[in-house]
Order: structure tokens, then sequence, then C-alpha cells
């Protein structure tokens, strides 16, 4: 009944047979032919020909329900096969927010393909709220993020740990008052930041902010550590990722919120300002995330290592 599921998932995937039938390779009447002899062996018809784009029956919902999770099963026991007798080969899907897929991905797979050749990766890119979805679902392997994922189907192995630290335009008067604070690229780059004090946030009130909106965990942490130190900022600007508002800033339209592993990456520059914070809540995490109670490649197993053991 579910041998010729493929068919069924890609018409529903593509909204057409016309289309379907072109991915695979098929004709038209042949596709069309065999999926009216599974709905005449179901009883039902699967899909409502009289949409365009054709859409699922209420039938038809659950077999590709059901066929999502046969076809889950069979790529296990591919990867399964593909790591008998220790051979480090097979695909990787990794996943990452705009900073994690450019700035960091990329240098872990080129170092990782250095050495195991044999395994085929690639890196995908979205929003976090969207790659979870992705990695529950099986489509993808690994993802690298620093939000806090709590949820009983996924697990995590910590990568490094990260400060959330202030971006603010040099032109900025405030720095002229808090100037023994001041950080510069150069010393986040060695490390030499983590021994410097943190500024006091209630000493940024009135100031211009460029803020993240609250899905990313940096525009949580940003909204806590305001709150607590009673500044209501003036927004500026309310963005999706953390490499723009790093922009922003040097741009001189605003104090950003960033991780310091972004200024490790991005070219140094003179126009900020940067400044460790007090608070705890500028502490986290960048983990690892991987699916629980799925089986786990080793080539998976390997690329987590080979990011973690030192």
């Amino acid at each position: 009944m579910f041998r010729n599921k493929d068919y069924v998932l890609t018409i529903y995937e593509t909204g057409s047979f016309t289309k379907a039938s072109e991915k695979l390779f098929v004709s038209q009447p042949s596709l069309s032919a065999t999926i009216k002899r599974l709905e005449d062996k179901i009883g039902a018809p699967i899909f409502d020909r009289s949409t365009n784009p054709v859409k699922l029956t209420e039938v038809g919902e659950e077999y590709v329900r059901y066929a999502k999770e046969i076809y889950k099963t069979e790529q296990s026991f591919v990867k399964y096969l593909t790591d008998r007798g220790n051979l480090i080969s097979g695909k990787l899907k990794l996943g990452g927010s705009t900073f994690f897929s450019s700035f960091i991905l990329p240098e872990m797979v080129s170092k990782f393909c250095a050495v195991y050749s044999n395994v085929e990766l690639e890196i995908f890119e979205d929003t976090t709220k969207n790659l979870i979805n992705k990695l529950k679902d099986g489509e993808l392997d690994i993802i690298l993020d620093n939000a806090l994922i709590e949820d009983d189907k996924i697990s995590s192995e910590i990568f490094i740990k990260e400060k959330l630290i202030l971006a603010v335009p040099r032109e900025f008067e405030i720095n002229s008052k808090l100037k023994k604070y001041a950080i510069t690229a150069k010393q986040i780059i060695k490390n030499e930041h983590l021994n410097i004090d943190g500024v006091d946030l209630s000493e940024f009130k009135k100031q211009s902010f460029i803020l993240l909106r609250h899905e990313n965990d940096t525009g949580k942490r940003a909204e806590k550590l305001l709150k607590k130190y009673n500044v209501e900022p003036n927004v500026a600007f309310c963005i999706d990722q953390q490499i723009t508002g790093y922009n922003l800033a040097c741009m001189g339209m605003g104090i950003s919120f960033i991780g310091d592993e972004l200024v490790k990456r991005v070219t140094p520059t003179e126009r900020l300002c940067f400044y460790n914070l007090q608070d705890r809540i500028s502490n986290r995490e960048i983990y690892f995330y991987y699916k629980k109670n799925q089986y786990l490649t080793l080539a998976c197993k390997k690329f987590i290592d080979f990011n973690t053991k030192k």
C-alpha cells in the first residue's frame, strides 16, 4: 500500500500531477493511473483534483502522515547500513541561522571534510523556529544555535560558551563617561575582554538601541536585561539577525546586543566601543542540537565530537 508513497508525497509537495511527473521522470498518464490504482485499493480518494493546486482529502492527509513516518524509518535504516564496518561516510545536513551558517559552519565543514573526505555535508540557513521543526521532522541532522531549546525530542551538546556584549557606536557621548570599561575588537579576539569589568546597563538610559525580536535568544536576553535595570530604550530598529544589528551599530544607528563570537569572526572595526555586562544573563552557550531517540550515524557523532572534544 505504501510502495508508491514517493509518488503521493511528490504530488503533495508540488501540488500538481504535471509537476510531480516531471520531477519523478514518469509520464503524467502513468502517474495518474498509479495513484488511481492506489486509491481503488484504499477505497477512498487521496487527492481532491477539483482544486488548483490539488489538495489532500482527509484520507490523503492520514496516508501522507504514515508515509512520512515510513520514509523516516527507511532513512534511519539506510544510515545504519552506511555505518556498518565503521565506515565514516554518508551525508550530513547541518542547519543554522544567518550568523552560524555564514561564519561558523563553513569553517567547521572545511576542517571536518579535510579529515573525513567521504562525508558529504550540506548547510541550510533558516530561523531558529524553522530549524527546530526541520530537525524534528528529520529534514536536518544537526543544528547549531545559541537558543536554549527545551524539548524532550531533542538532545544537545555544548559547542562553546559565549558572552553577550554591547556594541556602541564610537561617536556616542556615553563612551567618554564609560571609557575605563571600553573594550576593543582586538581584545575580544584575544579573549582579553573576559578579565575586564562589566558596565552597569542602567548607564544607557535614554540611548538609542537596535533590538532583536523576541523569537531570537539575543532578543529575549536583551529584553530581560533592559527590564531588570529599568532601561526604557529608544528603539531605533527591531530586526531578526544579530549580524544586521552589528552592521547597523557600525553605521552609528544605535546600540546593539551581540555575542562576542560574532566580533571574533568579522573584520575588526574601530567604529564601535564594546562593553561587557555585569549580569549573568549575558552568559550563554552555543549548542549542537540533534533529534533524540533516532539512529545517530557515525558521521553525525564524529562531526559533533570533532567540534567539541579538545
